[in-house]
């Protein structure tokens, strides 16, 4: 039993709103004596709440991190912080001894004031608060451990209530998520009040309630602004020189490899300001398959403030191909139009039929002027993301329902159900005068269905597309990361499941023997062994679709024409076969060139019978004419060039 007390203690108790009881302590008398009652009433107010024992001598901790922060948690659940105090080091055992105070421990020290200048007067908290808790390190079993070797909860001053003791300078953290928050609002031009507000209202709390406080705000925004200040200079600094290294290293690669290409330009400080670059391999494979290109800009650099920008395509395996990259200063539409002339020179002159993008009008502005003959697609998948973005806050719970119905707009196949459809969805969800919603519309042409059909996109504008392409960038370039195979389709078999009805023209109506609606025209044309479906597959990826096939089957087409197997997706135009069976020359790469120029004319006259009999015609007129201008020139003694091409096996 507790013996009584020398001298008076007196006990003030008052209960907080979590319902807790805490002990204000005054007293006069031995610190002992105080110590061991506050301790058992720590104990004792503590039962049937939030039970935490009070530090004791003898009590162990593994590390004296794990004491401070238990005796910190301790010092807030009874209305103080502390402070470390005091350490002693010893040659065999490092730091063995830790001394913890309350915050109000000491007196602060007389500074003396120069003659004549002016100082403000801050008073300090410190009063010579006893409270404390003291460790020493032993190591027992070769185990260090910490032990409490003192410890007083006796303070004379008056201990905080919870509204009060999170506002001490120890409690009063801006955490990562507000620091972020805060950074974006003061980057905005919100000043610190106006930001303490919106922090408010985001949380839903009221005035004076946040974890910290105005002046720990913009402390915090001017240091920050100091220190992105610091390391702006640093950056600088690191971005010219590894720029400098850059170029270097091109520079290094042409002189072992005169098939790599590259180029820059530089500001008018003389600094580099953008750089291009593509290899000899990438150039051969563009040849091949460079009718449709995906620009991919989704990848910028915090370091050092550049937009990174790889073009990649997809060969007839399915592999996604790297044709080249380049690192922009910025977005506008001057740089990525010197992007797209540098990646056309690179690339011989020859423009892609389709280009991919993301959605950026000035990435479309620089396309419209210098790939004016190329279809500017703008992938779906790279839409529906920002949908939820831009309309979740204006549409609230109608968002999901606005998605839908834009899901379904994106499939209609006629401009005129488009225009429709468009308008009316607009109009009912409020949207007339959304910029985002002016922003799709002005881009439809790059991204609606209705738009879209007949043009070649080589199967780039799918899901599993964007995907890959992901994974590819995210290797940094491995050669291992494909596409999967785009024959995995299984059309022939899907063909089986269409019906066919023959039309008194000698076209087909096919569609699927459970479906109602959804029919396909089928054009039949057997003088020229030309098919077209409505649906328009084989102009967008080069792979006949189950409609067409299912008529070849009607027909009793045992083998497909020759036509309908392009060669971007034959087995023999696998860059490996080239590389290993062709030495690539200048004499015969003008060969290539005018193979992948014939196929094109071939692909866009075959669409209706109007442009391949005005082919058919022109052609046949050209060529004779080229033929005898050729005869007509005198022969001279050479070697003559071989463009047969003969893989072994």
């Amino acid at each position: 039993m507790t013996s009584p007390p020398s001298k008076n203690i007196w006990i003030r108790r008052q209960q907080c709103p979590c319902g807790d009881w805490k002990c204000y302590v005054t007293y006069e008398g031995d610190s002992e004596e105080t110590s061991s009652i506050t301790s058992q009433l720590v104990k004792n107010d503590s039962a049937g709440s939030e039970a935490m024992v009070s530090p004791y001598v003898g009590m162990v901790f593994k590390s004296d991190d794990d004491a401070f922060e238990y005796y910190g948690n301790f010092a807030r659940k009874n209305g103080f912080s502390i402070r470390k105090e005091r350490s002693r080091l010893s040659p065999q055992l490092g730091i063995y001894k830790r001394d913890f105070v309350c915050y109000r421990s000491g007196f602060a020290p007389v500074k003396k004031k120069p003659t004549g200048e002016h100082h403000r007067d801050r008073k300090s908290v410190r009063c010579g608060c006893d409270a404390k808790m003291y460790l020493s390190k032993e190591v027992v079993d070769g185990v260090s451990q910490w032990f409490v070797v003192q410890f007083s909860n006796v303070h004379n001053h008056e201990l905080l209530e919870d509204d009060q003791v999170r506002l001490l300078p120890a409690y009063r953290k801006i955490h990562e998520a507000d620091q972020e928050r805060i950074l974006l609002l003061s980057k905005a031009g919100f000043p610190i009040h106006r930001i303490v507000k919106v922090l408010e209202l985001e949380k839903g709390i009221q005035g004076g309630q946040l974890p910290f406080l105005e002046r720990d705000v913009r402390n915090f925004v001017q240091n920050r602004k100091k220190v992105v200040q610091e390391n702006d200079a640093l950056l600088t600094e690191k971005r010219e020189n590894d720029t400098l290294e850059l170029l270097e290293a091109c520079k290094g690669t042409k002189e072992a490899d005169e098939d790599f290409v590259y180029d820059f330009t530089v500001d008018e400080n003389d600094k580099v300001e953008h750089i291009a670059w593509s290899y000899g391999d990438s150039v051969h494979a563009y040849t091949m398959f460079g009718d449709a290109v995906y620009f991919d800009t989704s990848y910028q650099s915090i370091t050092y403030g550049v937009l990174f920008g790889a073009w990649l395509g997809i060969d007839n395996h399915g592999r996604t191909i790297f044709f080249g990259c380049v690192l922009l200063q910025d977005e506008t539409p001057r740089s990525f139009s010197w992007a797209l002339q540098t990646f056309v020179r690179f690339m011989r002159g020859r423009c892609p039929q389709t280009i991919l993008t993301d959605l950026d009008p000035g990435l479309r502005d620089a396309i419209r002027s210098e790939l004016p003959g190329t279809k500017h697609v703008v992938s779906i998948w790279n839409i529906l993301p920002k949908v939820s973005s831009w309309f979740s806050v204006s549409l609230g719970s109608r968002c999901a329902e606005f998605k839908s119905e834009f899901d379904v707009l994106c499939r209609v196949e006629s401009t005129e159900d488009f225009e429709l459809q468009w308008n009316q969805m607009i109009s009912m969800f409020g949207l007339t005068t959304d910029k985002h919603i002016a922003l799709l519309y002005s881009f439809r042409a790059s991204w609606a269905l209705s738009y879209m059909k007949g043009y070649f996109l080589a199967c780039m504008a799918t899901t599993a597309y964007s995907k890959s392409v992901d994974a590819f960038l995210k290797g940094v370039f491995s050669a291992q990361t494909c596409l999967r195979s785009f024959f995995e389709q299984h059309e022939l078999v899907l063909a089986m499941q269409y019906a066919v009805s023959e039309m008194s023209n000698g076209s087909y109506l096919v569609r699927h023997f459970k479906e109602i609606d959804g029919e396909r025209l089928v054009i039949w044309i057997p003088e020229e062994e030309q098919i077209h479906c409505s649906c328009k597959e084989f102009e967008s990826s080069g792979l006949l679709c189950r409609h067409s096939l299912r008529v070849f089957v009607v027909k009793n087409y045992f083998q497909l024409p020759d036509k309908y197997y392009l060669n971007r997706w034959r087995k023999e135009s696998s860059l490996d076969f080239y590389d290993d069976h062709i030495t690539r020359t200048s004499d015969d790469e003008w060969f290539q060139d005018y193979h992948c120029l014939t196929e094109t004319l071939f692909t866009e006259s075959s669409i209706t019978k109007e442009r391949a009999d005005y082919v058919r015609r022109e052609l046949t007129t050209q060529l004779t004419r080229i033929l005898n201008e050729v005869r007509n020139m005198p022969e001279c003694e050479g070697v003559a060039m071989d463009l047969t091409f003969s893989p072994t096996g």
